[in-house]
């Protein structure tokens, strides 16, 4: 109890240490003065002069009541629609005002705002300075020649100094217009340079010198400097609050030692600029969008002040979790303890930041949409990361395996061996490979048994007559029995062997047409049937003939994995999933249950899980007693496993009430573990619907920022971050787990990750063929097939490989059009990328089943896959 206690002390402590070392207060000469302006835009939170939403006149007077509490006058940059009254209502505050008039293309728009600007500069006293445009000529909007017609005119008029504000390089540029204004209006924002931050303020003052010596008679005031708190990376140059802050205090200083006119950029955020300026446009503002100052003026700089409320709010959440899990797992050793502990705290303090995140972001329509969708996926994410980090705790650390069965031995010299009927159901099978797995039966080393052949549909007779040969040699303990035709499938054929198994026959036993058992398999299982309440005993499937061929190594090593890691952590909470070979059921378990799902096209998992709703046991042996043959083309391999993932589909959508805790109606007999077992053991596969998901969605964003940046933006890091770190925690769970139970070696254990990848949109595709479909015809796996060729091996994956030129295609184009120099562009293309890696793995290993060295001779195989209902 105290190691217990003081893992979780020690877990929260580290917690609150992790979150206090990345929201270091950050020290920063303070500004104590009035700043001499603001760039001041008066659009709010719900306004957007694109839209025609403009703010209302008490409005603006809020605002400019509040920024005359820090500033001496404001810079505006229109002069028309509803901003007219800016000059009224600073003078009512007073604070001057450089008003600004919006020049572009459309003549009819320039002549409004011109007119207004001569009118207001007129009549107000306040309007000390006049900006003819903003950036017009760097938009290329008009010509120096345009400009300089638009600055005489309002010259004429006014008798203010008139200027137009233009980025430093455009002055540089055009000495002429230099000569066309009474001051020059430099926007000097090193953000947009790449300048890091650390560099920022020091090319500011580099740049501003460089004007006063190449135009030493010209005023010159800094119309536009700034830093923006959050958006795009852009180069060097990284958007952060703490980074805001820290510019424009050191600006400000600097600014006042060196006597510089200057505006800083901007009074307020803007979220309306987010469709013309992407995410980084609505956060240039000393004030948020709700008018509350983002950052303080002295003291002590925080990136994100309510860090420590967030901590401390992760540390509750994941609390109680830790202290059950030590209380209910004390015989885990501590490594163990602690690093579940740790991946609870974790995955609290990432659903904690994940969900604070938005509260600083302004999100549109289409992000809060997005949001809608990424969190519960995050969500889902750390569910899945848990519950395998829950297996890799156990299988690492668990100090006594209680349920550890064994073959057993020592029975020589017993008499009452129960009779066992084996029930072999074949469809089209190569008949010599049928006949290998008959004659190992009949080797069995076990004095009461018989043997069943149920050839369901073979629609060739000289495929199914050489089996009835062979049986009838083996004796009266082998039965052959041709059904055509038959309904029902597999499940159909096994159902008609329990009709004809012998009547003393108390254990029924499964075994696939392609297995090579051995000769102590029935000896060394039978004995757990003497405890009344087992009712099955599985042993694990396993292969041959993979040694020497690429394809099927990294198979074979890939369901290994299931057998020696996955199955052994159910077992210890009896909660293995039965699979239709090397089992042995006890007759009266089907008799209460009720016979093989004709329904189900994984007839064998969903008889197991009925026959432990009739509170039987089950007992898993870690013993290969039979070695069958694997897929030996990927399109066989991923067919088997589409369609195991369909077949659970279709025992969730049917006992999904089994699977419920009692307080939320659940019902059955099933034990919590047992629910829990298999619930989470399906729920790795629905991960990869999501995959699939996640991966349309992705590509479909990413044509959305190709075609309309306007409405797309890049997805919040936040909500991508975990998608790398669940990949990354995926491989590592995987690949400590083989290196510690898996007997294979490291190009094996990179052989069969590629497998296992490879499966994931073939798994995609059958969770979603199963929510959305009532019934599918049996998928066989076909054994004995030649290898395909380099062509057949693509067009075998080749969905895989459209998806996979389609994701790499976007990450292109997405870096083609927006440069690698923008981070959440990097970090966009790196997650098609890596969601790209499942789709690459399948076209490599379907490759492999062509590819010299990766294929083995055989005999060919009759070429149906589908077996006849």
């Amino acid at each position: 109890m105290r190691k217990n206690l003081f893992i979780v002390l020690l877990v929260v402590a580290a917690n609150l240490g992790i979150w206090a070392a990345f929201n270091r207060p950050i020290a920063e000469e303070p500004w104590h003065g009035m700043i001499n302006g603001f760039s001041y835009s008066p659009y709010g939170r719900d306004d957007n002069p694109l839209e025609s939403r403009m703010p209302k006149p008490e409005a603006i007077d809020r605002d400019l009541a509040l920024l005359a509490q820090y500033g001496r006058s404001v810079r505006t940059y229109s002069a028309i629609d509803g901003l007219e009254v800016i000059p009224a209502l600073a003078q009512k505050h007073g604070l001057q005002v450089t008003l600004g008039a919006w020049l572009d293309q459309r003549t009819e728009l320039n002549k409004r705002e011109i007119d207004s600007l001569i009118d207001l500069g007129k009549r107000y006293d306040n309007v000390t300075r006049l900006v003819v445009g903003n950036e017009a000529i760097l938009r290329a909007d008009l010509t120096v020649r345009e400009l300089a017609q638009y600055l005489r005119q309002v010259r004429k008029a006014v008798n203010k100094p008139v200027s137009t504000a233009e980025p430093w390089h455009v002055w540089l540029r055009f000495p002429e217009l230099v000569q066309e204004v009474d001051f020059i209006a430099v926007q000097l924002l090193p953000y947009w340079e790449k300048v890091p931050f650390e560099q920022a303020v020091e090319y500011v003052t580099r740049r501003y010198n460089e004007l006063r010596t190449a135009y030493p008679d010209k005023p010159i005031l800094i119309s536009e400097v700034g830093w923006p708190s959050e958006g795009n990376r852009v180069g060097a140059a990284v958007p952060s609050l703490a980074h805001e802050a820290r510019f424009i205090r050191r600006f400000l200083n600097e600014a006042s030692e060196n006597g510089m006119d200057y505006f800083v950029m901007e009074a307020f955020d803007q979220p309306w600029k987010k469709g013309i300026e992407g995410s980084v446009g609505a956060y240039w503002g000393v004030f948020s969008a709700s008018r509350e100052p983002k950052f303080p003026m002295s003291g002590l700089i925080e990136e994100d002040a309510s860090w420590n409320s967030q901590a401390v709010l992760a540390a509750c959440v994941a609390l109680l979790p830790m202290v059950l899990f030590g209380l209910r797992f004390r015989n885990l050793r501590a490594h163990g303890q602690l690093f579940f502990a740790v991946l609870i705290q974790a995955s609290a303090s990432l659903l904690v930041w994940t969900l604070f995140v938005p509260a600083h972001l302004y999100l549109t329509d289409l992000g809060l949409l997005l949001l809608g969708i990424l969190l519960p996926a995050q969500i889902g994410l750390l569910l899945v990361a848990l519950i395998n980090g829950f297996e890799f705790t156990e299988v690492l650390w668990k100090q006594d395996w209680k349920r550890a069965f064994k073959p057993l031995t020592g029975h020589e010299a017993r008499t009452d061996w129960p009779m066992v009927s084996l029930h072999l159901a074949c469809y089209n099978e190569p008949p010599e490979l049928v006949i290998e797995t008959l004659n190992s039966l009949a080797a069995l080393d076990y004095p009461n048994f018989e043997v069943l052949v149920i050839d369901n549909n073979t629609p060739d007779e000289a495929v199914w007559r050489p089996l009835e040969a062979h049986c009838a040699k083996l004796g009266p303990h082998f039965r052959f029995m041709h059904l055509k035709p038959w309904k029902g499938f597999k499940a159909g054929a096994l159902n008609f062997g329990l009709r004809r198994t012998h009547p003393s026959a108390r254990i029924v036993g499964v075994i696939d047409a392609d297995y090579l058992v051995t000769p102590d398999w029935l000896r060394s299982l039978v004995p757990y049937f003497d405890d009344p309440k087992v009712g099955f005993v599985q042993a694990p499937q396993d292969h041959r003939d993979w040694q020497h061929d690429r394809f099927t190594e990294w198979a074979n090593w890939e369901y290994s994995g299931f057998f020696n890691i996955g199955m052994v952590h159910r077992n210890e909470r009896d909660a293995i999933i039965q699979h239709g070979t090397m089992t042995l059921i006890r007759k009266a378990a089907i008799d209460a249950s009720g016979p093989w799902a004709e329904w189900c096209i994984c007839e064998d998992s969903e008889l197991g899980l009925r026959v432990m709703e009739e509170g039987y046991e089950a007992v898993y042996v870690n013993h290969a007693f039979g070695k069958g043959v694997a897929p030996d083309t990927f399109g066989a391999y991923k067919g088997q496993r589409f369609r195991w993932a369909y077949g659970a589909v279709q025992i969730l959508k049917r006992y999904w009430k089994w699977m419920l805790p009692g307080f939320l109606g659940g019902t059955g007999r099933l034990t919590a573990s047992q629910k829990f077992h298999f619930v989470t053991g399906w729920l790795p596969w629905f991960a990869d619907a999501l995959h699939l998901v996640f991966t349309i969605s992705a590509m479909l964003w990413s044509v959305g920022l190709l075609l309309l940046p306007q409405y797309f933006e890049f997805p919040l890091a936040v909500f991508l971050f975990p998608t790398l770190g669940m990949f990354a925690f995926k491989i590592m769970h995987s690949f400590v787990l083989y290196t510690a139970r898996v007997p294979c070696s490291l190009s094996q254990r990179l052989g069969a990750a590629v497998a296992g990848m490879g499966l994931t949109h073939s798994i995609a595709r059958a969770i979603f063929a199963g929510l959305f479909t009532k019934g599918r015809a049996f998928l066989r796996t076909p054994k004995g097939e030649n290898s395909a060729a380099l062509v057949r091996g693509l067009l075998m994956a080749r969905e895989e490989g459209l998806i996979l030129l389609a994701l790499w295609t976007c990450a292109f184009g997405v870096g083609l059009e927006y440069g690698l120099h923008v981070r959440e562009v990097t970090f966009w293309i790196v997650i098609l990328l890596v969601q790209s890696i499942p789709y690459a793995a399948a076209v490599l290993h379907s490759i492999a089943s062509a590819l010299p060295g990766g294929t083995r001779d055989s005999e060919p195989a009759a070429p149906a896959a589908l077996a006849a209902g």
